[in-house]
């Protein structure tokens, strides 16, 4: 049976701030929390399930796996519908940042956790194996992003540092602004090198970052929308400059 000190330290994880601190991180949900036990069993501390969902999911050794009521995950989860399973896990260790013959992502200033996890998982789906954001960017271990990553997470290092800081120290790669008015992505060679930005949800890119950014580009409109969704953009922009 969980302790009161327990429930409130797994809560406090909720917070940016927590995590850093302690240096863990709470995954909620069935696919995510497999996930996690079976790529990444090495991070995973502890897993905290119902009883049906731990008699179907075998938990390797090593992890402790604790059964508790749908009141108790309730009382730990941060989401409004709860799922079956919570894991807790430590931060991973990040590989040094390479940029040199990588495609990346960076993110400047994005703000919605369910943007962060789904650009996440695109970066994984095509192969891409580094994103970065900048410090004001949604937190990668936000239970909102981990949840739209569905998995990615684990497979995909998030690096946060200033991206024009980046950009001014690495001039000879090449970097793409992802803007309204740029050059028409159909017109761009595949990517074998280089950094896809994608700005803010209402902002777009800052001025100081599309300053020092080598190409703008931009997804023809053919309809009346103003914009896209900054994840479904950079599904767009992968999708035509990476395959």
């Amino acid at each position: 049976m969980l302790s009161k000190a327990q429930i409130k330290y797994i809560q406090s994880l909720q917070h940016k701030k927590n995590r850093q601190k302690s240096g863990q991180f709470v995954a909620e949900g069935d696919k995510i929390v497999q996930e996690l036990i079976t790529g990444s069993a090495a991070a995973v501390k502890s897993v905290y399930a119902t009883a049906q969902w731990l008699e179907g999911h075998p938990v390797p050794e090593g992890i402790t796996a604790e059964a508790v009521t749908p009141a108790v995950l309730k009382l730990l989860s941060s989401l409004s519908t709860p799922n079956q399973a919570l894991a807790l896990a430590d931060l991973p260790a990040q590989p040094p940042l390479r940029l040199e013959g990588a495609v990346s992502i960076a993110l400047d200033t994005l703000q919605d956790p369910g943007n962060l996890g789904t650009i996440i998982r695109i970066a994984d789906w095509f192969g891409i194996r580094q994103v970065i954001c900048s410090p004001d960017s949604a937190d990668a271990y936000n239970a909102k992003t981990i949840q739209a990553t569905m998995g990615s997470l684990m497979r995909v290092p998030v690096y946060v540092q200033s991206l024009t800081g980046l950009l001014q120290a690495h001039p000879h790669i090449p970097s793409y602004a992802a803007t309204l008015h740029g050059e028409n992505i159909v017109n761009v060679p595949p990517l074998r090198e280089g950094i896809i930005l994608i700005g803010n949800e209402s902002r777009g890119l800052s001025a100081a970052v599309l300053e020092l950014c080598s190409r703008r580009i931009t997804i023809p409109r053919l309809g009346e929308a103003e914009s896209l969704n900054a994840a479904v953009a950079t599904g767009i922009i992968c999708g035509r400059l990476l395959i």
